[in-house]
């Protein structure tokens, strides 16, 4: 298991080298770039090139990275030109960080809750009424699109019932006492229930939009490999010898469908951010979603640095998990 795992983290570091390299050369690619976001139309020569020497823009580009790659293992980021000029781009994540984690979580437990229970119970009653329902909503969480089921949502919840807020993390109403940034959390610990509650009300609308295509892909592939193992001759022979139906869906179906359910979970996991970025602009939630989408807007190189290697490295943990996960349920994974 040992071996397994220092294999996995060298591959890992191995992909996260080659994306910083690539993400940096791709950033300076792009039109346009943080001088002509921070200085506009009317920017002269001459304050361009005094902006360019300021921000270590006129260095050879291998320089640049260089220093970028010192900087980054320092743990320094170097300073937002965009997002919020001045302050460090560490500075601006680890504000943000907290709302978008909660977001997610909320999110994916929502998808994991419904999406594994619902395929299993369509794939051991299919063709029912259940299973083409449950299909049909999977096809359909599949294909709306984010960003205009978020509205949707929006305007039937918020702004039509007025069941529940429409935009941010809180009520700016709401005196809270902040102790790790998580608002629920802070809530819980401080008991002060009224600003748990309101930063819950908050999440729902974000996490139900956020939680549509995990949710749909989980109960996808639920399904599939639940029918796939139910077919099988180990679950036929397991009925045969007179096992109880419990011990069968849990040592023989459930344990054997769990291996691609646990995959898809781990790539949705990892692909939550990007979906982040549409279901934060919608309802105004100041997550990294919306840091990110911002700092593209502006070119702001330090925060969209941070942001997008936050992002692959969160990812690539997450596969390094599954990869583990598949270990301990497989033994056989071990030695390939």
């Amino acid at each position: 298991m040992l071996r397994f795992s220092v294999r996995r983290l060298m591959q890992l570091a191995a992909v996260f080298a080659v994306l910083s390299l690539l993400l940096f050369a791709w950033l300076r690619a792009l039109p346009g770039g943080p001088v002509s976001a921070l200085l506009g139309e009317r920017a002269t020569t001459e304050s361009r090139r005094n902006l360019e020497v300021q921000l270590g823009l006129n260095e050879p580009i291998f320089v640049q990275y260089v220093k970028f790659v010192g900087r980054m293992l320092s743990g320094d980021f170097g300073i937002s030109t965009g997002v919020q000029t001045g302050d460090s781009a560490v500075e601006i994540f680890l504000r943000r960080f907290p709302a978008t984690i909660e977001l997610a979580i909320v999110a994916l437990v929502l998808a994991v809750a419904i999406g594994i229970p619902l395929g299993y119970l369509a794939a051991r009653r299919r063709d029912s009424v259940l299973d083409n329902v449950s299909v049909v909503s999977s096809l359909i969480g599949v294909a709306v699109p984010v960003f205009f089921l978020a509205y949707l949502l929006k305007w039937i919840f918020a702004v039509n019932l007025g069941w529940l807020p429409p935009s941010g993390r809180q009520s700016t109403d709401i005196e809270a006492t902040r102790l790790t940034g998580f608002f629920i959390l802070d809530g819980l610990l401080t008991r002060e229930w009224d600003a748990a509650l309101d930063a819950f009300m908050h999440l729902i609308l974000p996490a139900i939009a956020l939680a549509t295509i995990p949710f749909a892909v989980i109960f996808r592939i639920t399904r599939a490999a639940v029918l796939d193992v139910l077919n099988e001759d180990y679950v036929r022979t397991a009925r045969a010898k007179g096992l109880t139906a419990p011990v069968i869906r849990s040592r023989h179906v459930m344990r054997n469908a769990l291996l691609p359910v646990i995959t898809t979970v781990g790539l949705q996991t990892g692909a939550l951010l990007a979906g982040a970025v549409l279901t934060e602009k919608v309802f105004a939630y100041p997550g990294l979603g919306e840091a990110l989408a911002l700092s593209f807007q502006k070119r702001d190189y330090p925060v969209l640095q941070l942001l997008i290697l936050t992002a692959a490295m969160v990812y690539v943990l997450v596969n390094l998990t599954v990869d583990l996960s598949y270990a301990v349920i497989d033994p056989r994974v071990r030695t390939r």
